[in-house]
């Protein structure tokens, strides 16, 4: 069966959520040492993550149209369940006075995204056979 291919109220939420991933990749990856520091994370790891956004995001997008809606929706759904967990995981390693809170979310937003990716990349489809 074919994906709707029709704009719909979650397609224009699928590309809103790939667009803010996109968004938070561009400051991550421009904001790198300031946004490092801040949260205690080296800044080679803000930037990797800022990149993984980037393309997690542009991917999240492209796939609005092409990829079956309940698809997009469960992964969505386990990507954010995912950043809440590691958020509040990271804040409850902050407040004991841990040093790894930071870490653990933006290694979060870093692995996710390129998981979400691969998920949503377009399979290839057998070609012909003669």
């Amino acid at each position: 069966m074919a994906p709707n291919r029709t704009a719909s109220p979650l397609t224009a939420g699928v590309i809103a959520d790939g667009a803010v991933k996109t968004l938070l990749g561009a400051a991550f990856t421009l904001g790198a040492a300031p946004l490092g520091a801040l949260l205690g994370v080296p800044t080679w790891l803000m930037a990797a993550s800022g990149l993984a956004l980037l393309a997690g995001g542009v991917i999240e997008i492209a796939c609005a149209r092409t990829r079956p809606m309940p698809t997009l929706l469960k992964l969505m759904a386990c990507y954010d369940g995912g950043w809440v967990l590691t958020a509040l995981t990271g804040l409850f390693i902050t407040h004991q006075g841990g040093t790894l809170g930071g870490e653990v979310w933006i290694g979060y937003q870093t692995v996710a995204p390129l998981v979400l990716a691969a998920l949503l990349a377009p399979t290839p489809r057998p070609g012909p056979t003669h």
